[in-house]
C-alpha cells in the first residue's frame, strides 16, 4: 500500500509540475504570438514547422492545410517577403518541406521566393536551424498556437528574435485532449533539451538566403 501511495504521490508530483510548465511557457510568449494578419509586424521571413500532408487514416491533414494557408495569407499580405518550410525528410519516400513547398506554389507563390530545410526533424532543429545554419537572426513561426507557444519559447531561450503567426486550430474535442497530453510532454522534453544544452540532430554546412 505504501508503495502504490509513494508512486501515486509522485505521480501528482510530475503533472503539476508538467502543467505548471505547460502555462509558464504560454505566459512567457503570449506578447509574441499573432491571431491577425492586419497585427503582426513584418518580418522578412516566414518559417512554416513541418507536419505530414496526409493523415494516418488517409485524407488530408488540416493541421498542414492550415499551416498553409496560414503562410499564404502572410505572404500576399506582404507580412514576409521568403518562406522557409522547415520539416522531416529522414527517408526519400517522406518529404515535409518538398509538399509544403509544392502546396505553397500551388496558391501562386513563387517558388523562388520558397526555401526547404530538410532537416527540421523536430521544432527545437527547425528553430536553431533557421537561426545556425540559415542565418536568420529573426523570423515569424507559422504553425498551430500550441505550437507557436513552444518554438518562440525555444528560440527565445536561445536568444533569437521569434514572433509567431497562429494557424487555424483542428477544433474537435477529441484533438483537443489528444493534443493537451502530447503538448504537455513536449513541452517537459523542451525544457529538458533547454537544461542539457540538446543541439539539433543535424547541422551542417551555413546556407546562405537572399534578404
Amino acid at each position: 500500500m505504501k508503495k502504490i501511495k509513494y508512486l501515486a504521490i509522485l505521480g501528482l508530483l510530475i503533472f503539476s509540475i508538467s502543467l505548471a510548465n505547460f502555462f509558464y511557457m504560454n505566459r512567457a510568449t503570449e506578447n509574441l504570438l499573432y491571431n491577425s494578419v492586419d497585427e503582426i509586424p513584418f518580418r522578412t521571413y516566414g518559417v512554416v514547422l513541418g507536419t505530414s500532408k496526409y493523415m494516418v487514416g488517409g485524407g488530408i491533414n488540416r493541421y498542414y492545410e492550415n499551416r498553409i494557408i496560414a503562410a499564404n495569407a502572410l505572404y500576399k499580405a506582404g507580412k514576409i517577403k521568403y518562406i522557409l518550410v522547415s520539416g522531416d525528410n529522414m527517408v526519400k519516400s517522406y518529404n515535409e518541406p518538398k509538399q509544403m513547398k509544392a502546396s505553397l506554389v500551388e496558391l501562386g507563390i513563387p517558388s523562388d521566393k520558397i526555401f526547404e530545410d530538410f532537416a527540421g526533424r523536430r521544432t527545437l532543429d527547425s528553430v536553431i536551424r533557421a537561426n545556425q545554419v540559415f542565418g536568420l537572426d529573426t523570423f515569424t513561426l507559422i504553425s498551430q498556437e500550441f505550437h507557436n507557444v513552444r518554438g518562440t519559447f525555444l528560440a527565445k531561450e536561445k536568444g533569437i528574435d521569434v514572433i509567431g503567426f497562429n494557424a487555424e486550430d483542428v477544433k474537435t474535442s477529441r484533438m483537443k485532449i489528444k493534443n493537451l497530453s502530447r503538448e504537455m510532454l513536449a513541452r517537459v522534453k523542451a525544457r529538458l533539451d533547454l537544461i542539457f544544452g540538446v543541439a539539433p540532430e543535424v547541422l551542417g554546412n551555413k546556407i546562405s538566403l537572399p534578404h
